[in-house]
């Protein structure tokens, strides 16, 4: 009975499921019967009313239609180059005339993706789905969008020749910008209709479509767009279309590209960024038909006055300095916001190749890089006023200290300064302000490289590798990074140590207004806020770096607080200049595209004057914010050396009064100092990575030691210096400061317990039976202060209600200092009505 149920509920079972399978077959056969045949006649309406539009901060200034001024034009098929024909299928569907319109297999693989993923983003598309998704589909990415493309890719294939779905394919697709189809592309490209095109240029059109923009000859990827081509005259080798020969002979080929036209673009390198940035991030096909709404953080009256005085200065030093472009990058501290790039005097020049983006370039800072170095200093305990002695150095530990190499493989290493003088004793302070060399490569040594490496990353500065690609080099500028980063990590000094990732949009709408991106900041403390503060008084120092700019540089603004750096590479190849105020940051480059060195003029010449020019127009628009900077270490509990001492390094406190050794009575205003030990290099005094620990027993057990502290002996010898050592340290201790010999005071007047009305004149008197005579009284009423008098007899007089703070009950109390600054204190209580 049982098995008869059983066999009878399976029965059912299949019934329905054969009735629901032939219901849902019949669903979706009528469903698909709906679908038409791609009609290519509205496609350049459809795609112009929902093409990507990008604006400036304030979302009213549109900088760049996607679609604006589109550009289409249809060839037939007979007038498109085979090579063309040959390197889309190699590098698109290299078994286009082999499927019915769609790849089983590949479907397969994209469905399994899609399941595990539930992104629908996987497609395995022909060229055939792709001429059905560019001509009627949306960009939807959806399960049933992903069908209809399939069903009607399968059905194009019955109406159309592979001829014609390849032909609607060349004539349709993007090529960039308003570049679309293979008949522009190729004039825009190459000025030459599509049926002229050689083999290499035939694989740079192919390669484009995959990441239009990023692979644009305009942008800053032509290394990846070199590949890129490189890869479809591969593929074309490896499936017959071109003989080993051809490819060879492609691989060479030099193709020269058409300068770029004038698209009625504004701030074009900005807006080529931001367009990569969207491009990789939402695709090609929404960015062109996705109706997106891009509001960025570009102040685009500021980038008008950048721009123009950019394009002028280039022309100015293309004259005198042989550098005949520039770029300046400028960004919001407190956001990240980027608020201008310029990568060029001109995006339309094609003598400098001028849609070449040279913001976001990587080139060697030069000395720029320094600020780095010192801040790492400085966080582990070196101070501004630490003294080194700029003098004539071998770093390399393979050579001797005068420079020869101890074994045949070594590479000596004793650079100069960029004026060839050597100052002697300096402090950081100086070495930073005025840019000079050997203390900066001592400050690196001191500091760590690898510290400072990791510090330049977390302040923003990705591309300089690891630890094992630098020598001491990399405080000269060394490494390499784009003029967007640098900024960008100086912004940090700026931010007092918060870092705010540099940005360039905030807002992204679709189609319907809807907002579906709107970035947040994301700040972090990736130095205290007290490093960052040194860093930015020492730079915005004019009086410092006077004696290497002068004191009316274009490095100095009048009455704002602005932080500058200036670096010029040894070779003559790059200038910047990176400045900065709490609100903003400005760096500036100035050189050569191809790399060619200017005339031997530092930065302060040649890209200052630009520079200077920009910060004051964007300083009209923001508010006068000074740094806060942090007090100067005095303390004589800290090494001489740190606090600006060169003269020896083992610190004696003395009684300036009696000459004699302080003790804990000894009041600050008279406690001095004797220096012993003789003059030597830092590493004498200190450990190079425990400054304020104790004092090396063995100094020479640092690998530098020797080669810094012998020119330092060699300096003393020659200035004549005389050395102290300890037999000029008093023996004796200060026996003119005891609690013994402190004033003691009496106050007469007004007397304990006395009652005064609140309009009468109460005059204070006080006696003294100290050893020494009194020199001031400072007097304090409820702890405030009151007032002082410095004569005899050290009186004086309010009245309670002209007099802040007076009370029913009242203390007054007498602190009372005598001529060799002992302390003696006094206190009496009275009433006021």
């Amino acid at each position: 009975m049982k098995k008869k149920k059983l066999r009878r509920l399976i029965k059912n079972v299949f019934i329905l499921s054969v009735i629901g399978g032939i219901f849902i077959a019949g669903v979706l056969v009528i469903w698909v019967s709906t679908f038409t045949i791609p009609n290519l006649d509205s496609f350049d309406e459809r795609r112009v009313a929902e093409s990507t539009k990008i604006y400036d901060r304030t979302g009213e200034i549109l900088l760049y239609d996607v679609f604006q001024n589109v550009k289409r034009t249809v060839v037939p098929f007979d007038q498109i180059s085979r090579n063309v024909k040959n390197a889309t299928i190699a590098i698109e569907d290299a078994e286009f005339y082999e499927h019915h319109g769609i790849k089983p297999t590949a479907i397969l693989r994209a469905v399994l993706v899609n399941i595990v993923t539930l992104g629908f983003s996987q497609g395995g598309s022909t060229i055939t789905q792709q001429v059905v998704k560019n001509s009627l589909l949306t960009n939807e990415k959806s399960i049933a969008r992903k069908l209809k493309e399939w069903v009607l890719a399968y059905r194009l294939e019955d109406v159309l020749s592979k001829d014609e779905i390849l032909n609607m394919y060349l004539n349709e697709i993007p090529y960039g910008g308003s570049l679309y189809g293979v008949a522009e592309a190729s004039q825009a490209f190459f000025g030459k209709e599509p049926l002229d095109l050689t083999l290499a240029e035939s694989a740079y059109l192919a390669a484009l479509p995959k990441a239009p923009t990023y692979y644009s000859p305009y942008g800053g990827h032509r290394d990846k767009l070199e590949e890129r081509k490189n890869l479809v005259l591969k593929e074309m080798f490896n499936n017959n279309f071109i003989s080993e020969e051809e490819y060879q002979s492609a691989l060479k080929e030099e193709v020269t590209f058409s300068p770029q036209s004038d698209q009625g673009i504004k701030a074009p390198h900005f807006v080529i960024f931001v367009r990569a940035q969207l491009e990789k991030k939402y695709g090609e096909d929404v960015l062109e038909s996705g109706g997106l709404k891009v509001i960025t953080t570009l102040d685009y009256e500021l980038q008008k006055k950048a721009e123009e005085i950019v394009e002028r200065k280039a022309l100015e030093n293309k004259d005198k300095f042989n550098a005949e472009n520039a770029a300046a990058v400028a960004v919001n501290p407190k956001t990240g916001d980027i608020l201008t790039m310029v990568g060029s005097r001109n995006y339309f020049d094609e003598e400098i190749d001028g849609n070449f983006n040279v913001a976001l370039a990587h080139r060697q800072p030069g000395s720029a890089f320094k600020p780095f170095a010192y801040a790492t200093a400085f966080k582990k305990g070196y101070t501004p006023e630490t003294v080194i002695f700029d003098l004539q150095t071998e770093f390399s530990v393979g050579c001797s200290p005068s420079g020869e190499p101890l074994y045949p493989s070594a590479v000596c290493y004793m650079p100069g300064n960029y004026d060839n003088i050597f100052r002697g004793p300096v402090t950081m302070r100086e070495g930073l302000a005025q840019s000079i060399n050997i203390p900066s490569i001592k400050t690196l040594y001191l500091a760590g490289m690898k510290d400072t490496l990791n510090l330049a990353k977390d302040m923003g500065i990705e591309s300089l590798g690891s630890i094992g690609q630098y020598g001491l080099t990399l405080v000269l500028g060394g490494g390499e990074v784009s003029p967007l980063d640098l900024t960008s990590a100086y912004s940090v000094f700026a931010n007092e140590g918060v870092r705010n990732p540099y940005r360039s949009i905030l807002e992204i709408r679709d189609k319907n207004n809807n907002i579906i991106e709107k970035p947040d900041l994301h700040p972090r403390q990736v130095l205290s806020a007290e490093i960052a503060g040194k860093i930015s008084d020492v730079l915005s120092d004019n009086v410092a770096r006077t004696p290497a700019f002068g004191a009316n540089s274009y490095l100095y603004l009048p009455g704002r607080d602005v932080a500058v750096k200036t670096g010029t590479t040894n070779d003559y190849r790059d200038a910047w200049i990176i400045g900065y105020t709490p609100s903003i940051a400005l760096g500036a480059w100035a050189g050569n595209n191809d790399n060619s060195p200017m005339e031997k003029k530092v930065a302060g010449f040649i890209v200052a004057p630009m520079w200077n020019e920009i910060m004051n127009e964007i300083l009209k628009t923001l508010p006068d914010e000074k740094f806060n900077r942090p007090a100067r270490e005095t303390s004589l509990d800290l090494k001489p050396v740190l606090r600006g001492i060169w003269q020896g390094g083992r610190s004696y406190k003395i009684d300036k009064i009696s000459g004699k050794l302080a003790t804990l009575d000894t009041p600050p205003e008279t406690l001095g100092e004797i220096v012993v030990g003789g003059v030597h290099s830092i590493l004498y005094w200190l450990d190079a990575d425990n400054p304020r620990g104790a004092s090396p027993q063995s100094p020479e057990a640092d690998p530098q030691f020797i080669h810094w502290e012998i020119p330092v002996r060699d300096w003393v010898a020659r200035q004549g210096v005389i050395e102290t050592d300890e037999t000029i340290v008093p023996t004796e201790s200060d026996d003119v400061h005891r609690p013994e010999y402190a004033p003691k005071l009496d106050i007469t007047n007004p007397q304990a317990g006395s009652i005064w009305g609140s309009s009468d004149r109460i005059v204070f008197s006080i006696t003294n039976t100290g050893r020494y005579p009194l020199s001031k009284v400072e007097y304090f009423l409820n702890g405030r202060f009151l007032g002082a008098s410095s004569a005899s007899p050290f009186g004086y007089s309010f009245i309670p209600n002209e007099t802040e703070g007076v009370k029913s009950q009242n203390t007054l109390k007498a602190v009372g200092y005598d001529n060799t600054f002992n302390k003696g204190e006094a206190e009496t209580n009275f009433s006021v009505r």
